[in-house]
């Protein structure tokens, strides 16, 4: 049940009148764990069976580490956890990555091998909620936090329905306590996630998809069209997945606020970050503060000198690419946000010693071509992201640098360019955080007709097919 269809609509319907009509905390509780599995079964029942199964085995082991004093029993069933964990994310999402990847190699030297691909059916979030499960073992196994005493409880943690196939990443400490805490209507909270949930759907139906029928058949194709429309198709699928995914994390958190539970936000206008590193501080903040804290702290974070930083840097930005996917061009894409990563440490150190330097680019113009230079860059790598293959990648950044007759847009340039002239100016104005003091100031009859109208140009603009969101192919 994709959050913008209506089926969805029936089952929130239903879920949310049950959950404030029961007095009871604890059937709450129930009711919204039901509700998730339910909701995860819509897409395969055997595959909501094995969530459960190996969430079951992660809340034993974790007790039975809490209780344990043996750091060697302690390590052990760390160990356990985290390679079962792993073991299910590599057999369900990397087999046949893996598979292709060693075939390929022998062929390379020359031997005749055929390898078989695997019939495996990638359960949806499964990226997701396998970090969420491993960074709860470690904060148990460092106890930093207790083991969770409730299955029922520690089942919803990692089940619940808002953020269980797309994010945000969320950690057992800010959550677990949530559970237990009684919850009270609260019609300040219910518009808060209203708002959430409504900016999400404009963002996905109105500019996600639309920009998709300008960035698809140009990934697809890219030889049909010429270099200029190809560079359109880049700056599409830029403001495609900031709209896509941001919108089903505003639709999440929305959906959460109004069952009285609170997800971290997980972006912060990343296209007007100055650089790559502040970048990633915007962008995914759920994934880029998990990769932070348990991988490339415990390689040393930055505590060495520069070449260890910088392979720290690079290990952990490659490892976040093969999350997002099992294929070359997105081991790629993460090698390539580490290389840009390490670039930007150089330069810093750089313009450490020419203050004058450091005066021009924090200057008004210095500052809007940093800007401007940190889009760019990353656009750019998002066709490593978005190509199926290096081909096609190659193909794209060819055509880029070299121009080359073709078709023109998919859809007219003049309605691009107005979705991302909207997309732009809301990031301004919501950067300024004037929007905040017009918002208070406006009577909620305005507001009412705020939130229908922004529905009904969502519904309007939509276009016929509705596409899925993209994060729930990781």
């Amino acid at each position: 049940m994709l959050f913008c269809s209506q089926e969805f609509l029936v089952f929130f319907l239903l879920v949310f009148g049950s959950y404030w009509l029961v007095p009871n905390d604890r059937f709450r509780t129930y009711l919204l764990l039901g509700a998730s599995i339910f909701f995860y079964s819509c897409w395969n029942p055997w595959l909501s069976f094995l969530i459960v199964v190996s969430t079951a085995i992660d809340y034993a082991i974790a007790r039975r580490m809490d209780d344990s004093r043996d750091e060697r029993v302690r390590r052990t069933l760390l160990v356990t956890s985290v390679c079962l964990n792993l073991g299910l994310l590599g057999y369900f999402k990397y087999a046949n990555f893996f598979l292709d990847s060693l075939e390929q190699t022998l062929r390379f030297i020359g031997a005749e091998v055929s390898l078989p691909t695997l019939r495996v059916l990638l359960p949806i979030g499964i990226s997701f909620y396998t970090f969420e499960a491993i960074s709860y073992i470690v904060d148990v196994y460092h106890r930093r936090i207790k083991a969770e005493r409730s299955l029922p409880n520690f089942l919803l943690f990692i089940l619940f329905f808002p953020h269980l196939v797309a994010g945000p990443i969320v950690r057992a400490r800010d959550f677990l306590p949530q559970i237990s805490r009684h919850k009270h209507w609260s019609w300040l909270r219910m518009q808060h996630g209203t708002e959430l949930f409504l900016l999400g759907l404009f963002k996905k139906l109105a500019i996600a998809d639309r920009m998709a029928a300008v960035a698809d058949p140009i990934f697809a194709n890219p030889e049909a069209f010429r270099t200029s429309t190809v560079w359109l198709g880049i700056l599409a699928y830029s403001v495609q997945i900031y709209c896509d995914f941001s919108g089903y994390s505003d639709m999440a958190i929305g959906i959460a606020h109004m069952f009285g539970f609170k997800l971290g936000v997980n972006f912060r206008m990343p296209y007007l970050a100055q650089n790559i590193a502040e970048f990633w501080r915007r962008w995914h903040i759920s994934l880029s503060s998990w990769l932070r804290d348990y991988v490339f702290i415990p390689l040393g974070g930055s505590r060495g000198g520069t070449m260890q930083t910088s392979r720290n840097l690079m290990i952990t930005m490659a490892l976040g690419g093969l999350w997002h996917g099992a294929s070359w061009p997105f081991v790629l894409w993460g090698v390539a946000h580490g290389g840009l990563l390490v670039i930007h440490r150089a330069f810093r150190r750089f313009c450490e010693q020419t203050p004058g330097f450091v005066q021009i680019l924090e200057s008004r113009f210095g500052t809007t071509a940093r800007i401007v230079v940190t889009v760019l860059a990353v656009s750019l790598c998002w066709v490593l992201f978005r190509a199926p293959t290096l081909g096609i990648a190659q193909t794209i950044y060819h055509r880029l640098f070299i121009p080359m007759p073709g078709a023109g847009s998919p859809l007219p340039i003049l309605s691009v360019l107005i979705l991302v002239g909207v997309t732009a100016v809301a990031h301004l104005v919501a950067d300024s955080g004037r929007w905040r003091v017009w918002w208070s100031r406006l009577p909620s009859e305005v507001l009412a007709v705020g939130y229908a109208t922004l529905a009904l140009v969502a519904a309007f603009l939509a276009p016929a097919s509705g596409k899925a969101f993209i994060y729930f192919q990781f």
